[in-house]
């Protein structure tokens, strides 16, 4: 669901990137847990679409659906009472997809240490219009350096997307011309 050209419209001002950056902020509490007693990783999973679709739809001034996540990681288990902040910004735009990255956070709810990152993904999201359609969206415009770094490494990211997309493509392509049927 991804645009297949990586071209922008002239036509549209770009937007900063701290113009739709965001943070999510929760507590977790026992209904967050999984059987091990820590927050399930769904939970976590849950919260970093949100931020990152709020931040999706922010910057496309509009509707945007999630197309992919990429690499979820999980750093440090979240536990019951840690308030989890979850730090989202687009990183890179294309015609109608956009790459948010997202970091996990978490701190004691009760104490005045400074927050651990628990937590990373990317995620491509599409702009859509009224009918689901793929529509345009702003250039991200990086402001600092970090922001240029992170711009840099999406595009690095797409390009291995899209070779992967293409060689999972022809492996069942030639495996359907040998006779199998998967």
């Amino acid at each position: 669901m991804t645009d297949p050209a990586t071209d922008t419209d002239p036509g549209i001002p770009g937007k900063a990137t701290s113009a739709s950056r965001t943070t999510l902020s929760h507590i977790m509490t026992q209904a967050d847990t999984n059987l091990l007693g820590t927050v399930h990783g769904g939970v976590i999973m849950k919260l970093v679409d949100d931020a990152a679709g709020a931040v999706a739809g922010r910057h496309s001034g509009g509707p945007a659906v999630t197309a992919s996540m990429d690499e979820m990681a999980f750093l440090e288990p979240v536990r019951v009472g840690d308030l989890v902040h979850v730090k989202a910004q687009v990183n890179w735009t294309g015609r109608t997809s956009m790459e948010v990255g997202v970091r996990v956070l978490a701190e004691r709810w009760n104490e005045s240490t400074p927050p651990t990152q628990v937590g990373s993904a990317y995620l491509v999201f599409a702009a859509v219009d009224a009918d689901g359609k793929p529509r345009r969206v702003p250039p991200v415009l990086p402001e600092t350096d970090r922001d240029r770094r992170r711009y840099q490494e999406a595009q690095i990211r797409r390009t291995h997307r899209l070779a992967r997309r293409r060689a999972i493509r022809e492996l069942r392509e030639q495996r359907a011309a040998e006779g199998f049927q998967d």
